[in-house]
């Protein structure tokens, strides 16, 4: 990465560094949009701040069960030694065993961050997950009731984009995230979620994964790594150099632009960078020098321009 793509590291906020931390399970490319997980997950549990060092541990008490059941109470916690997480949890229980399909029967489910389990004594396997991070623990109930905690090394991850030091619009920037390290060259090829908005929470399996921002849908794109960690909330800002520019084919300077243009914009070596057709195209460009071609009636028209950062200009193209 140059040394203009550059990506800060704002902050880390909520739980301190964990201990010891359980690895996540394997993780397709997700699809959909991401799970919605507020930011303050990475906060306190409900009703209180935990004292430094300690954790706060659901289902000290659990509750009688009807007759014939036993009680499960589970609960997700970012590692070995670390805090329950209070929010933003799902849970799904399957028998062990599965149907004469073959499919194991789902026997409960629930979005209690601490939920509790009236089951029939026997196996189960439980899924839990947060965000795009997720575990599935094998679960043997006898005549005694128990809690079990469930490992999930995951934290957030929160995007944001700026041009000389000035915030880009949340709607004029994306961020695609993919798993490994692009400067190590071991990031995964295949996106491991695409189309971040700016300001949005994505909770991840902890490890590193690379963003590439893409700034309006030219050629502003920047890439850089960042580390997720269990228990915290990343807030990371991407750099871009770039600006907005607005094309013009005019008669005499200052003039009206002319309709049904044909618009292209190259290097000066020639590479296509963005083709429009209107009177008045805006595109994003990084900082450099360019080329702006506007073909009307018949005819073509160039000028030469160039782009700096945060400088936002219109460029008039005269029609002679």
């Amino acid at each position: 990465m140059s040394a203009r793509a550059a990506l800060t590291a704002l902050s880390c906020l909520g739980l301190a560094l964990l201990g010891a931390v359980a690895p996540a399970a394997a993780q397709g490319t997700p699809a959909f949009g991401t799970p919605t997980v507020p930011a303050d997950s990475f906060g306190p549990p409900p009703g209180g701040r935990t004292p430094p060092g300690t954790a706060r541990e659901p289902h000290a008490v659990l509750p009688q069960p009807p007759a014939g059941k036993v009680v499960l109470g589970a609960y997700a916690r970012f590692g070995a030694e670390g805090a329950p997480i209070p929010r933003g949890v799902s849970w799904r229980v399957f028998a062990d065993t599965p149907e004469a399909s073959g499919a194991f029967p789902l026997v409960a489910e629930s979005s209690d961050p601490f939920p509790v389990f009236f089951l029939n004594p026997g196996g189960y396997v439980v899924h839990v997950s947060y965000g795009f991070a997720t575990a599935a623990q094998r679960v043997q109930m006898g005549a005694i009731s128990k809690r079990e905690a469930f490992l999930l090394p995951a934290g957030g991850l929160r995007l944001g984009a700026d041009v000389e030091n000035k915030p880009i619009a949340a709607q004029r920037v994306t961020f695609d995230i993919f798993e490994g390290s692009f400067l190590q060259g071991r990031a995964s090829s295949q996106p491991y979620y695409r189309g971040a908005n700016a300001g949005e929470v994505v909770i991840l399996p902890e490890g590193t994964y690379h963003v590439v921002s893409s700034y309006g849908d030219a050629n502003s794109v920047v890439r850089a790594d960042v580390s997720v960690q269990p228990g915290k909330l990343t807030d990371a800002t991407v750099h871009h150099r770039a600006a907005q520019v607005t094309l013009k084919l005019v008669k005499i300077t200052g003039g009206e632009a002319l309709a049904d243009t044909q618009w292209t914009v190259t290097t000066p070596g020639g590479d296509t960078i963005k083709e429009s057709i209107g009177a008045f195209p805006q595109f994003v460009l990084t900082e450099g020098d360019y080329v702006a071609f506007a073909r009307n009636d018949g005819r073509t028209f160039s000028r030469e321009f160039k782009v700096e950062a945060g400088q936002d200009q219109e460029i008039q193209v005269l029609l002679k």
